[in-house]
């Protein structure tokens, strides 16, 4: 379903560090900083269809001037921001989905997507499939004649398999279903979706777009313009667009994206190389790693990196990684990515914690799995936070009395 005609050739001649800093041509005078328009609505000199914006729910200025931006890093028409990367994606659903029709998800995937649609989408009677999407025929398997859209995430959150989304894209346009594609660890940078095939490229912006854990946001980026009708129509419906004050800040964020996504990744392969030579990491999962299993994909499919974010984990489990997070001082325990610090999450019992258990064997989310969204810090100031922590943690585990509590203060 996507159109290969590239929209504007200039442009797309044009490297990501330079689109970043392009100036959004919306009308008006251009100030060298985007303006905030903190309106709620806009003056009607008279009554008139032309008239671009009536009301902020509808359309905002310094929102307009973030879709330009986001539209022109995928050479693509404007994007459709929204209040959050969960707005974004249930306006998608709303948008193709209806009572009756069928989804098919990687089952490897945000925890939030998952709650989304087996929580909330099933109750309107929308019948989804996860799958093992590493193997597109998977994906072949479950389509029905029912099936109004394919949804896949790569590299996935947290285990950072990935997809082939131009093997994948081949399917769903034989059966003219739109494919999209949740990239948001890689973001335009580093991976082009819709290049691949896809039709549509999905984003929290409050992510590595962002970039400075300020700014809530979301996206949709298509060079389907029908689509792009509905999504603002639902948009408007819903009233989940982008706060000015939060598109401004993105904005400001995205000048740099090139930079810190491309540091993220520099840093990311120093720290997993290092984290894979330790024997006591069960396992460490990053496409930079010329042991990960899907490495000739990462190198086909992926664009000057592959990332920031790193999982892995300690010998020990659960109660190893919880003495493990605890000792940490240099890195922080929050539920993030993509921020200019170096982050820690335990999925399963935070990003995770909705997903069904038999869900979370299957893709080897396990308890003790830690994701590590490297930030921009000196990597081996990290990587001595990280072993202190390890040695703490493992030492502990292996002294602590058998009637002590086996973990104090568990995420």
């Amino acid at each position: 379903m996507s159109d290969s005609s590239r929209f504007n050739p200039e442009i797309s001649d044009l490297s990501p560090h330079t689109v970043a800093c392009l100036k959004p041509d919306i009308g008006g005078p251009t100030p060298l900083v985007e303006s905030i328009c903190q309106s709620t609505t806009y003056v009607q000199k008279e009554l008139s269809s032309e008239v671009t914006c009536t009301y902020s729910r509808v359309d905002n200025p310094t929102v307009a001037a973030l879709e330009t931006t986001l539209g022109r890093l995928e050479n693509a028409p404007p994007a459709v921001c929204f209040s959050s990367g969960l707005a974004a994606e249930t306006a998608l659903f709303l948008a193709l989905l209806r009572a009756g029709d069928h989804i098919v998800l990687s089952q490897a995937i945000y925890g939030g997507t998952v709650r989304l649609i087996r929580e909330l989408f099933s109750g309107l009677g929308v019948e989804a499939d996860f799958v093992d999407a590493t193997d597109p025929d998977n994906i072949a398997r479950v389509i029905r004649h029912n099936t109004k859209l394919v949804f896949i995430e790569t590299p996935a959150n947290p285990t950072l398999c990935l997809n082939d989304i131009e093997a994948i894209s081949e399917i769903t346009q034989s059966h003219g279903i739109p494919l999209a594609v949740d990239n948001t660890f890689l973001t335009p940078v580093l991976q082009q979706p819709m290049e691949l095939g896809a039709d549509i490229s999905v984003y929290s912006t409050t992510k590595h777009i962002e970039g400075h854990s300020a700014a809530l946001g979301g996206a949709l980026v298509t060079r389907d313009e029908d689509l792009l009708e509905r999504l603002r129509w639902v948009r408007k419906s819903t009233g989940t667009i982008q706060t000015p004050q939060n598109a401004w800040v993105t904005l400001r964020g995205i000048k740099t994206l090139p930079l810190r996504i491309q540091q993220h990744s520099r840093h990311a392969v120093v720290i997993a190389h290092a984290l894979a030579d330790d024997p006591r990491l069960i396992t460490v999962n990053y496409p930079g790693l010329e042991s990960f299993p899907q490495s000739e994909l990462a190198a086909r499919q992926h664009r000057g990196g592959h990332g920031g974010v790193i999982s892995f984990e300690i010998e020990g489990g659960y109660e190893t990684t919880c003495r493990f997070l605890k000792a940490v001082k240099l890195c922080t325990l929050v539920e993030h990515i993509g921020s200019v610090e170096t982050l820690l999450t335990h999925p399963a019992s935070m990003t995770h914690a909705d997903v069904p258990r038999d869900q979370l064997a299957a893709v080897g989310l396990t308890p003790g799995l830690v994701r590590l969204s490297v930030g921009l810090e000196d990597p081996h100031d990290i990587l001595a936070d990280l072993f202190a922590a390890i040695d703490v943690a493992v030492v502990e585990t292996h002294t602590i009395g058998k009637g002590e509590p086996a973990c104090v203060n568990a995420v």
